[in-house]
């Protein structure tokens, strides 16, 4: 795919953005008004699904594509875990397909064993119903993407307070080109290579940065595949989940083969992708004909 095409699809969809990432949240987070007019073909899905507040009472199923679907039967993380704590808690986006939960809750222990912290502070996951976000992702829509924070989950309880205004760890020099020396750490390499060693993950999306440094430590490794380059993500990584058996769903494109350490990476290092102008050219927001038709099906379940 050209360049230019990338990046417009970049601005448009509205990738996982680091910046939103370290968006506050708020203690008092009041519901989004109701729609004069739900049902108008013409209303963007971000509306709808952004005021489901439950997850469907439908059997659990992650329909459509990361950027083109929705979620039934989704499952909301626990805000506690043995080793994980969840943040923004007022974006309710702590919901997913019951695989991805049950991989998080398994995978946590297993990341703070590798980097030697007590544990991994979980982002934004999914909404109840998964479909497209009123900020922030242009995918997490079916329940099977998590952002992980850069930043080592202390050793005791975030108060709520915390949960909503700390931000994470930015491990990506101020020029791009590099990581921090002064905050990069081998536990953050470690974190990253658990998640890319796991057989379900398929992609795991980085700042070029972030990649460029791994490089120098793993070139030739053969999971170096999955961890790929995308703009943003130096406070966090995302971590994507094959479409589970029996799902609705279809996973992405496999990973390019080789450890992506070569010539397609130093790209990312040019002036037009280290600071892409914005296409002139604007998109009308998503609506529910863009989606699956068993989308309406997960709006409209109890």
């Amino acid at each position: 795919m050209p360049i230019r095409v990338v990046m417009a699809c970049f601005f448009v969809l509205g990738a996982s953005l680091s910046c939103a990432a370290q968006d506050k949240g708020t203690l008092d987070p009041k519901p989004l008004p109701p729609l004069a007019h739900p049902s108008d073909p013409q209303t963007p899905a971000k509306e709808l699904f952004g005021r489901a507040q439950d997850a469907a009472a439908l059997s659990p199923d992650s329909i459509g594509f990361y950027s083109h679907g929705c979620l039934a039967g989704g499952e909301q993380l626990p805000i506690n875990g043995p080793n994980w704590q969840v943040m923004r808690l007022s974006r309710n986006r702590n919901w997913g397909h019951p695989t991805l939960i049950a991989f998080m809750e398994k995978f946590a222990a297993k990341a703070a064993h590798a980097s030697g912290w007590p544990g991994i502070l979980i982002g934004d996951i999914s909404q109840p119903r998964g479909g497209p976000m009123l900020t922030g992702h242009a995918s997490h829509q079916i329940g099977l993407d998590a952002d992980i924070w850069l930043r080592p989950m202390p050793d005791r309880e975030l108060s709520r307070e915390e949960r909503e205004e700390l931000p994470s760890t930015d491990v990506v020099r101020e020029d791009q080109l590099d990581v921090r020396a002064d905050v990069w750490t081998q536990g953050h390499f470690a974190l990253i290579r658990a998640a890319a060693l796991e057989p379900k993950v398929q992609r795991i999306f980085v700042n070029a940065a972030i990649k460029r440094a791994m490089c120098r430590a793993a070139a030739g490794e053969p999971w170096m595949r999955k961890v790929r380059p995308m703009w943003g993500h130096n406070y966090h990584f995302h971590i994507r989940l094959f479409c589970p058996d029996g799902a609705t769903c279809r996973d992405q494109d496999p990973t390019p083969s080789g450890d992506g350490c070569d010539a397609s990476l130093a790209g990312w290092f040019s002036e037009e992708m280290l600071r892409p102008r914005k296409p002139g050219k604007s998109w009308p927001p998503m609506t529910m004909a863009k989606l699956p038709a068993a989308c309406q099906q997960v709006l409209k379940a109890p």
